[in-house]
């Protein structure tokens, strides 16, 4: 059930990071990998780094047969919305084939000819133009490619909420089809609610109005915001339909696709609800830990076994229950309608406890971060890592906090030494495997079961319940 650790996605060079390292957590002496469907046999087995593409391409050819593409004409213009998140999951490969197998059959079956691709960028200028020259997309892909980012021009959008602000270049198009990824991530935001819309506030809106999503109505405008934009009349008259990339923390399993955004995301909400929240309930059993950052993005999006670390961070509270005050604002809401309780709640983003020690051998800056170094242990592996956190505008005060060592060997050994524990997690960009030191992969499979069983009959009837669905 333990085996010798398994070799994590590469990383790709950004601007953004370090140059990719080239030892890694799972090279590690006496690292080892437990498989994501031994300790949960129920979750389907997955495509891993290296599998699955072709099998992509007929999963996604199958999934577009059934879609009503009549509104599309051949003098028509069709913009092809995706996001550069899609290609970070392992490899990239298998988003790159859903995205080519979609242009592909909107040609055949239309004749329309004026399809483009539009790659939106994560937080700023680079992200997708590093995307489409790493993946050669404009080789690749049978259709113009662009990229935006989120100080594009923008449009307006005339909302039930008022005005927001979209991106331009992503509805210059008469159509528009959405082709997102269903992978969670940041599920302490949007928390399982319209998961499959959360690209049309967070990859086609201007920075203005994303900045929204995670302050001015607290964490809860990550519920309604995109919503306002998607029911919107101007997106609307454009929106054709979606085709998703399936996965589980186990890899990708295929391709979905609908003229109906909502029904499309019913279906992927009660899959990922079973599947990720059997690994996030385990991750939220761990007592204490060593924390490896691991891979090419920044330090909350990176995978161990499909979860990321941000999902660690918040694993004191239970994120898919709609009820949990703690999750439905931030501090100042929680202080203004909970006096006198405080003590009982748990606040989101709030650093949990059973992280001992954070060692950072590969990671974006570039996200706020600095309360980890502030109240953990904080090993920054290498000079030039080390270099770009100091030059980093939202975490100016990070190497303060933290120490630098010149291998991750010897920051392991700061780490052992400081912590006096042996629980080592590697979030290394994994998926159908959790990179671990042989005592976690032992904890793990303890645990396991347990949180099968509770899953099954309390947590998932209690999110689907609260959700509407059967």
């Amino acid at each position: 059930m333990v085996q010798q650790a398994v070799k994590p996605p590469e990383v790709m060079p950004s601007v953004y990071g370090p140059a990719p390292r080239t030892i890694r957590a799972a090279d590690l002496p006496g690292m080892v990998s437990v498989g994501v469907t031994e300790l949960f046999p129920k979750i389907k087995r997955g495509y891993r780094q290296g599998e699955g593409i072709e099998d992509i391409h007929k999963a996604t050819i199958k999934a577009v047969s059934r879609i009503n593409m009549d509104m599309i004409k051949p003098d028509d213009t069709v913009n092809i919305l995706c996001s550069e998140h899609g290609f970070y999951i392992l490899e990239g490969l298998h988003y790159r084939e859903m995205l080519k197998v979609i242009g592909d059959v909107v040609k055949e079956r239309t004749g329309c000819n004026h399809v483009r691709y539009r790659v939106a960028g994560g937080m700023g200028l680079k992200e997708a133009e590093e995307v489409i020259e790493h993946f050669n997309l404009k080789g690749y892909l049978t259709g113009k490619v662009g990229s935006t980012n989120p100080f594009d021009k923008e449009v307006p959008i005339e909302t039930d909420i008022g005005t927001l602000y979209g991106l331009a270049k992503a509805y210059d198009a008469d159509w528009i089809i959405h082709a997102p990824h269903d992978e969670p991530r940041d599920l302490y935001f949007h928390r399982m609610v319209n998961r499959s819309l959360k690209a049309f506030a967070m990859n086609y809106a201007r920075y203005e109005t994303r900045a929204v999503y995670h302050g001015n109505f607290s964490n809860r405008s990550a519920n309604f915001l995109q919503k306002a934009i998607f029911d919107s009349p101007f997106i609307q008259k454009r929106f054709t339909f979606a085709c998703i990339l399936k996965s589980t923390p186990d890899g990708i399993l295929g391709a979905d696709a609908d003229n109906d955004l909502y029904a499309l995301d019913k279906r992927i909400t009660k899959d990922l609800l079973r599947d990720y929240g059997k690994v996030l309930r385990l991750f939220s059993e761990i007592d204490e830990c060593i924390a490896i950052w691991d891979a090419g993005r920044w330090a909350y999006y990176l995978h161990a076994g499909g979860i990321a670390f941000g999902c660690l961070e918040n694993a004191m509270y239970d994120p898919f229950d709609l009820t949990v005050p703690s999750a439905m604002g931030t501090h100042d809401m929680v202080e203004k309608y909970f006096k006198g309780e405080l003590d009982k709640l748990d606040r989101i983003m709030n650093l949990n406890p059973a992280i001992k020690a954070v060692v950072v051998n590969q990671a974006w800056p570039g996200l706020p971060i600095t309360d980890v170094p502030r109240h953990i242990p904080t090993v920054v592996v290498g000079r030039d890592q080390a270099d770009m956190l100091n030059l980093d505008s939202t975490n100016p005060e990070f190497m303060k906090h933290a120490v630098i060592a010149d291998t991750l060997e010897t920051a392991m050994e700061f780490a052992f030494k400081v912590t006096g524990i042996d629980k080592v997690i590697a979030f290394d960009g994994s998926f159908g495997n959790i990179t671990v030191s042989p005592v976690m992969a032992e904890f793990l499979l303890e645990k396991s079961p347990g949180v099968t069983k509770q899953v099954e009959a309390e947590y998932l009837p209690l999110w689907l319940k609260q959700r509407g669905i059967d």
